[in-house]
């Protein structure tokens, strides 16, 4: 069985004032938990006597080391005491133009020093208009996954673009749908055992009011959570849905 995972990405925000939210999120329940906060967080969040959960970097360079002003490493995300890497986020396509073959020979790198990829893909809003969703899906997929995914180096993370940070989101049969379709790649390319180990989140304005309907949904292992991360109220909320979740499928 697939554990769920309850991960929140930080984004360009947090301080070392703000690490208390951390702490303050609520501890012992049945799900894994990460937390991606921007690079110069990441050393003083694994090195916090009160901190339970696992860190990650939000990117990192194809290149081990070089000229390479104002980028890092994979092998220094993981120095830094990182356990995952989010690669392919919706921002960085965006904002710096990023490719499905970037962000593949990112995750490579990511593998190389034995960090957990988090791979996100998912279609714009005029893609979704369209119809074109598990096309765009099927594409980002080819392209940015390298041979070799498995279980313990892999999650993938389904955001689509129009749902982020905008407070819309898929209905319940379009999640199902379309993380029913990604296991379903994976399966056909890396043999169902692979597939059905690969833990798929959703993410796009998930929120307390919403994560218990999210998470009932099958194949959706639990969340991608941006905005609603930042705070111990809201994601310790979403946490306590998906640990609800997670105690309703073991019964």
């Amino acid at each position: 069985m697939r554990r769920k995972l309850a991960a929140g990405n930080w984004k360009m925000n947090g301080l070392s004032t703000d690490m208390g939210e951390v702490a303050a999120l609520p501890t012992g329940l049945g799900v894994d938990v990460l937390i991606c906060p921007p690079a110069t967080l990441i050393d003083r969040m694994v090195r916090d006597p009160d901190t339970f959960v696992q860190v990650g970097g939000q990117d990192c360079h194809p290149n081990p080391n070089g000229a390479h002003t104002g980028d890092i490493s994979a092998q220094m995300v993981a120095d830094a005491g990182a356990s995952h890497v989010i690669l392919g986020h919706s921002e960085r396509r965006q904002d710096h133009g990023e490719t499905d073959a970037l962000v593949r020979s990112k995750i490579e790198a990511a593998w190389s020093v034995s960090l957990v990829a988090v791979l996100c893909i998912g279609e714009t809003e005029a893609q979704y208009q369209a119809g074109e969703t598990l096309d765009v899906l099927r594409t980002q997929l080819a392209g940015s996954l390298p041979d070799g995914a498995a279980p313990g180096n892999l999650v993938i993370a389904y955001e689509p673009v129009w749902a982020i940070g905008t407070g819309l989101v898929p209905t319940m049969a379009e999640i199902e749908s379309v993380h029913g379709f990604i296991r379903a790649e994976l399966a056909t390319r890396f043999g169902t055992d692979t597939a059905d180990g690969i833990r798929l989140l959703y993410g796009g304005s998930v929120k307390p009011s919403n994560a218990d309907e999210i998470f009932a949904v099958p194949d959706v292992d639990g969340a991608l959570v941006g905005g609603a991360s930042l705070k111990a109220a809201d994601f310790g909320a979403i946490m306590m849905a998906l640990d609800a979740a997670a105690k309703a499928i073991s019964v």
